[in-house]
């Protein structure tokens, strides 16, 4: 019956904005679980770099490789920040593509049509890249097609290495940077390590915290 009324019926404008508004919401509420776990992300990092210091501290022997897992936590959380306020920044984004989307569809009830919006147009292009969003913001920019908002669809994903360009590489200073907010008036300035070799066990239980983390990471952009 859908198809039959969809041939010989104009969509409703009311149903497009419905189903628009809902795919807003469905995208808007995805972002906000992901800033909400990268912030949990955020706070156990933490105390990885709060931990690392004190056992430096408590035990002479282990300074150095205390001092360079707090680094190593450190350009961790850089990376957890970057994405953080990638996010925020496209639910920034996401909030004015409704806008102006409700405000296009009321200009269609008063005057009887609807303009294409590059504006809308440019948002939803950067929006739709995301992997976060890919899915779900395809589907709303077919809705926008079909209701003339925007003349075409939309490009592919971002690789990961444009969305986190430089996250491998992060400058000393902001390592530094890092260390000295989270550790200032606490546990003093964590100096860089004189590298040597930690022990096997430390080793992997370290590595293991950072695959956690990282795999964390990935699942959000997945």
């Amino acid at each position: 019956m859908e198809t039959l009324k969809a041939v010989f019926w104009k969509p409703d404008p009311a149903a497009q904005m419905r189903k628009c508004n809902s795919l807003i919401r469905s995208n808007t509420r995805k972002l906000d679980r992901d800033i909400a776990q990268l912030k949990l992300l955020d706070s156990k990092t933490r105390q990885y770099i709060i931990q690392a210091s004190k056992r430096g501290q408590k035990d002479p022997s282990r300074a150095a490789q205390a001092a360079k897992e707090s680094r190593t936590f450190a350009r961790e959380m850089i990376r957890i920040r970057k994405q953080s306020s990638r996010l925020a920044t496209s639910k920034a984004q996401l909030q004015s593509v409704q806008m102006q989307v409700n405000e296009a569809f009321s200009v269609r009830k008063i005057e009887g049509s609807i303009r294409a919006s590059t504006g809308i147009m440019k948002d939803v292009n950067s929006l739709v890249r995301l992997p976060e969003l890919t899915g779900t913001m395809r589907e709303l920019s077919q809705e926008l097609v079909k209701a003339g908002i925007i003349e075409e669809m939309v490009g592919d994903s971002l690789p990961d290495d444009q969305l986190m360009e430089g996250e491998d590489e992060e400058a000393e200073t902001e390592v530094d940077k890092v260390l000295g907010e989270i550790l200032q008036g606490k546990l003093g300035k964590v100096e860089t390590p004189v590298v040597e070799e930690p022990a096997e066990e430390e080793a992997e239980e370290q590595e293991a915290t950072l695959e956690e983390m990282r795999g964390r990471l990935e699942a959000l952009k997945s």
